[in-house]
């Protein structure tokens, strides 16, 4: 059956222009834990990509590693505020039921322990727009400041965690 997840996470930072400024944005990669019925494991990492008509699923240790699966970014909407950059994204895939083979416990949507980390870039003016990028994730202790990898100014700072929601 075909079932959707909504991701919903913001960052507050420098957006806006002025002194410590950089211009960050979502990037299109989205990682996800999902329960995956071609390889039969849970909890496995699904790299998606907006605009891509099918993920990659991490595979199994013994089995398919990197194979495609069914899912996509179905939603990828982008709020920004002079210090803070939200980001809504709605994920779709197939889901069917499965015991996963190696431990044993039964497939769920969205998996038991969901987990994400979404991918921001940013450039940095105090170094000719050269251009970085860092994650956040769920299972991040709170609250987290990733600094400029080229001056070393706070770049964003996430404060909440990502919730997962799932909508049917």
């Amino acid at each position: 059956m075909q079932r959707s997840i909504e991701i919903c996470t913001d960052v507050t930072g420098r957006t806006g222009g002025g002194e410590g400024f950089h211009y960050l944005r979502w990037q299109s990669k989205v990682e996800l834990s999902l329960d995956c019925f071609i390889c039969e494991r849970t909890a496995r990492t699904t790299v998606l990509e907006v605009g891509a008509e099918r993920a990659v699923c991490g595979g199994s240790r013994g089995g398919p590693v990197g194979h495609y699966t069914a899912a996509r970014i179905a939603a990828f909407d982008v709020t920004s505020g002079a210090d803070q950059l939200a980001l809504r994204t709605v994920v779709s895939f197939w889901w069917a039921p499965f015991t996963d083979s190696a431990s044993g416990h039964r497939a769920a949507a969205p998996t038991l322990h969901p987990w994400v980390r979404l991918h921001l870039g940013y450039d940095c003016p105090q170094e000719g727009g050269a251009s970085g990028s860092f994650g956040i994730q769920t299972n991040m202790e709170r609250p987290v400041s990733e600094p400029c990898a080229h001056c070393a100014r706070p770049v964003a700072t996430s404060t909440r965690t990502p919730t997962i929601r799932l909508l049917d």
